[in-house]
């Protein structure tokens, strides 16, 4: 693999912090601000518009740019913001900067995704997804704790400009790493091309499969605190170590996914969606049970994020030789999951249900997903034919495509 497929992992991990770390620092910055911890909370979905709204702007705004010159520009954009954050004082400037941030940050997702795959041989485009998406991962266990940890003893200031620092650092490695040169214009990507490849119904049900399995996943992990707490009896002091034992379920869950997506794609959403619906049916009849519910977390962790390498690659494939706003869309509807699976689980707390009963949310929405997957299996391949010529950094060396994901 690369190292420049690991950089861009190292550029995630920094990126994704920031991204999560606010969630242990709300009171910190709610006292510091002088707003309400609600308020402060805002911050947090301020960021996940910012990033639903990113991808697909920017991937057609640099759609014509040098890889390198945009994963460049958003790093140094997502590090300015997080400096202004740092130095103000105002609330409203912060929700500006965190909107921004998260801006950037998506689009620096979609590109990041596009030079990975365009660095490895065709058969290695779902490991080095699982390398890139593994910063996000690796930000869950060791970021969300870190940034929490820095916030809590220096004030959560410090925490901005850790993460700043980390951007930078993720810039020189950038900058060493990826090819640069500007696209020859014969053969740079087209707009026209890039929509024309989204007519694919194979590549809208693998959007939702993203959508669906990322709300599956999230309507319970936004909750886990008060679950572990009120339903399954932990001490709060215990719930950090619970959530970094999902934190490396995660990790082993994308590694796998990681080995196996490129050669079974079909099965390996197949036994990861189905792994979720199972292990979330479990832990809504078994919550009560600490050894259990433990247990059930951890394996959640890990058949959750193993489908992520599949979900990835499979656009990829779908999209043929213009994948750049296929890929940004596909990040999109990750974050729609993100947003809908926390939001469903409010409206069951808030019509009476336990935090237990969350987990038949999850199953449901399970299975929707592992229709689509058996649906998109069933529809005929469409035959991938490029309507002119190809940019040479999204066409990766190797076999032909496994008709599996195309």
């Amino acid at each position: 693999m690369p190292i420049a497929v690991y950089i861009l992992g190292l550029a995630i991990f920094a990126q994704g912090t920031s991204e999560l770390m606010l969630a242990g620092l709300l009171p910190e910055m709610a006292d510091d601000l002088s707003v309400s911890i609600p308020a402060a909370g805002l911050l947090i979905s301020a960021f996940a518009v910012g990033m639903l709204i990113g991808a697909p702007v920017l991937a057609v705004v640099t759609l014509r740019w040098p890889r390198r010159t945009a994963l460049l520009v958003f790093l140094a954009i997502f590090a300015l913001t997080h400096v202004a954050g740092a130095l103000t004082p105002n609330y409203d400037v912060l929700l500006v900067t965190r909107v921004l941030g998260a801006f950037v940050y998506a689009g620096f997702w979609a590109v990041a995704a596009v030079t990975a795959v365009g660095l490895v041989p065709r058969n290695s485009r779902a490991k080095a997804m699982s390398v890139v998406a593994g910063g996000l991962t690796i930000a869950t266990i060791v970021g969300l704790p870190a940034g929490t940890v820095i916030g809590q003893h220096l004030g959560w200031r410090a925490a901005f400009w850790t993460v700043a620092a980390l951007s930078i650092l993720a810039m020189a490695g950038v900058l060493g790493t990826i090819p640069g040169g500007a696209p020859d214009p014969e053969s740079a990507p087209r707009l026209r091309e890039e929509i024309r490849a989204m007519a694919n119904p194979r590549l809208w049900l693998s959007y939702a499969t993203t959508a669906l399995v990322t709300a599956a996943i999230l309507v319970i992990f936004s909750y886990f605190a008060p679950l572990l707490t009120e339903a399954t009896g932990l001490r709060p002091g215990a719930i950090p170590g619970v959530l970094a034992l999902y934190g490396v379920g995660s990790l082993i869950g994308i590694t796998l996914g990681g080995r196996t997506a490129d050669a079974t794609p079909f099965r390996t959403l197949s036994v990861g969606i189905t792994g979720l619906v199972v292990l979330s049916a479990a832990l809504a009849l078994w919550a009560g049970t600490p050894v259990v519910a433990i247990g059930t977390i951890f394996l959640l962790g890990g058949f959750g994020f193993a489908v992520n390498p599949a979900l990835n690659a499979r656009v990829f494939s779908l999209a043929g030789q213009a994948p750049t706003f296929a890929t940004a869309i596909n990040f999109s509807a990750f974050n729609v999951g993100i947003t809908i699976g926390p939001w469903l689980g409010g409206l069951a707390i808030d019509a009476g249900a336990g935090y237990p009963e969350l987990g038949w949310i999850a199953a449901a929405l399970g299975l929707v997903a592992l229709g689509t997957v058996i649906l998109a299996a069933l529809l005929p391949v469409r035959p991938l034919q490029p309507a002119g010529p190809v940019h040479p950094s999204v066409v990766p060396a190797g076999p032909p495509p496994d008709p599996d994901v195309t």
